[in-house]
């Protein structure tokens, strides 16, 4: 690879995910210098083909965006939702050496890019409760700690789809005379269009038509409003995703570190009534850690990757990037995409 002045040398970073994909651009002084955003990259939904093309595209638009070549590009960093496990590494690479650009490059699953970008150390542990849910961490030496993040059938409860199943569970032990009565039950009916308990069960069963993440929204309100059980479910799916994290955090031994639990998705908007029993579960095992929402888009972790591929530290750049990043966001879309 050609050496270039610094002046004329950036870093690439892509956050590839499920419904969007980012490209950041930034100069090694940690200068933003171009973004772009498509849809989806991910090649669990697209395939090979997909995601390689995914790839090339924002690629070619952040170029665009900043009048760069790639033969400018000194390292990339890559965040790739469905990453997860070392056979998938050939599909990972053969999308990212398609792009042809003669740097080093990283990647990593998406998580990862969000605790890099999120944690004051560059080290420690990033929860993502979404959809579903997912724990990722790294230690100061870079050692990796994880979960499979595959939710129920491993045992991992923490986001949105799995407060529902909770929530079903409450539900039938209902309508069993197993647990308490709730009004979860009525939400459930309500959204099914079925007017009695044993209806409503039937078409669980019989998989007629199982109940979407997005009905957690209703599960918060049941819970604000004083349904005891609805609070109870939240409370437990919170404990669990601070199960999970506790685990991470024992794999990489820093239980007795001062570090940054950084939180990722769209269930922690709900605030305290989610985050409180999170944060008690992972601070009576690691009093250390502090529980930090992520304030800048993820791509911004793919970028300081990039800048480690390239053996630059990242910890120089990263005051820079983050500020940068925030006002070039702000002033081509309008928002911080966080």
């Amino acid at each position: 690879m050609t050496p270039h002045p610094k002046d004329r040398a950036y870093l690439l970073g892509i956050d590839v995910g499920n419904s969007k994909t980012h490209a950041l651009l930034a100069s090694l002084s940690g200068k933003a210098a171009g973004f772009a955003e498509i849809g989806c990259g991910s090649y669990e939904v697209l395939g090979l083909g997909g995601y390689t093309e995914a790839l090339q595209k924002v690629t070619d638009l952040a170029l665009a965006d900043t009048g760069l070549e790639q033969n400018q590009l000194m390292g990339l960093g890559f965040g790739i939702a469905g990453y997860d496990w070392p056979s998938e590494e050939p599909v990972m690479e053969a999308g990212i050496e398609s792009l042809g650009v003669d740097a080093p490059y990283a990647y990593v699953n998406d998580v990862t890019i969000g605790l890099l970008a999120g944690a004051s150390a560059g080290w420690g542990v990033a929860v993502d409760a979404g959809t579903g849910n997912n724990v990722r961490g790294r230690a100061p030496d870079g050692r990796i700690g994880r979960i499979t993040g595959n939710s129920v059938r491993f045992g991992e409860y923490g986001g949105a789809g799995e407060l529902v199943w909770r929530a079903m569970i409450a539900v039938s032990y209902a309508w069993s005379q197993r647990g308490p009565k709730t009004r979860l039950t009525r939400m459930f009916m309500d959204y099914a269009e079925v007017d009695t308990e044993a209806n409503l069960i039937e078409t669980w069963a019989m998989h007629q038509l199982l109940p979407p993440p997005i009905l957690a929204k209703e599960i918060f309100r049941l819970a604000t409003e004083g349904d005891p059980v609805a609070r109870d479910v939240i409370v437990w799916n919170a404990r669990e995703l601070g199960e999970s994290t506790n685990a991470v955090i024992r794999q990489l031994s820093i239980q007795n570190e001062t570090f940054d639990v950084v939180l990722i998705g769209s269930l922690f908007k709900a605030g305290e009534a989610y985050i409180a029993p999170l944060r008690e579960t992972v601070q009576s095992f690691a009093p250390g850690a502090t529980l930090t929402r992520l304030t800048v888009p993820p791509v911004v972790g793919a970028v300081l990757l990039a800048a480690e591929a390239a053996g630059f530290d990242p910890g120089q750049i990263r005051p820079t990037l983050i500020k940068s990043t925030a006002e070039t966001l702000t002033s081509q879309t309008g928002d911080s995409l966080t």
